[in-house]
């Protein structure tokens, strides 16, 4: 009977976890609920600590993170070709982003609720990222060839799929945001580091995310 308990109390607790603020909410639903919602940039000094904090997980069958997912789309087309947002990039520091998958034919954009990279290859990608929320940078990045992923829909369905190449690279640089990692800072943290180049990148990796 106590580990029933018990199991019942964690799993209130994730729920309450998952629960949208008033002030997330009042963000999500500003304006024209059909509308993009604002992209936040570094060059803002209260939209930068947004998007340096670390991002929790939120509950997908909530009508609000239904809305959410979709001015996300909408912020994402209004780019001069943005191939990936992250939640954080709108103000909303939970696990939702948008990936174009270059790895699937016609190329389409998709979401996806509480990602999570279960695994990564030791073999890396060297190549180009920018980013919407950092005006005017662009550098050479390390990224795992390979990736595992894990996720929910809207509907709460559980997802897990195997992930290469330059889409690769996206959901790892989305993903980053949901842990408040910026590309800028990035690059310094991995000055040290040494991997196995590999070309991987394709056309399309001018892409902004």
């Amino acid at each position: 009977m106590k580990k029933i308990s018990l199991l019942f109390i964690l799993f209130i607790g994730l729920m309450n976890a998952q629960k949208l603020t008033p002030s997330e909410i009042s963000i999500i639903n500003l304006g024209d609920k059909n509308s993009a919602l604002p992209i936040y940039q570094t060059t803002d000094e209260n939209q930068h600590k947004t998007l340096l904090r670390l991002s929790a997980e939120i509950d997908p069958l909530d009508k609000n993170t239904a809305v959410l997912v979709s001015r996300m789309k909408e912020s994402l087309l209004s780019t001069d070709g943005g191939v990936g947002i992250a939640a954080p990039q709108v103000g909303i520091n939970r696990k939702v982003i948008w990936v174009q998958r270059f790895d699937k034919k016609g190329e389409p954009l998709e979401y996806f609720v509480n990602p999570v990279i279960v695994w990564r290859s030791e073999l890396q990608n060297l190549g180009p990222e920018g980013d919407l929320s950092i005006p005017d940078f662009r550098d050479q990045f390390y990224r795992s060839k390979v990736i595992q992923l894990e996720y929910v829909d809207l509907k709460g369905q559980k997802y897990s799929e195997i992930v290469e190449g330059f889409t690769a690279v996206i959901f790892q640089h989305e993903i980053d945001h949901l842990f408040g990692i910026l590309i800028s800072d990035k690059k310094e943290k991995e000055k040290n580091d040494s991997y196995q180049k590999v070309d991987a990148f394709k056309k399309s990796d001018s892409g902004m995310r």
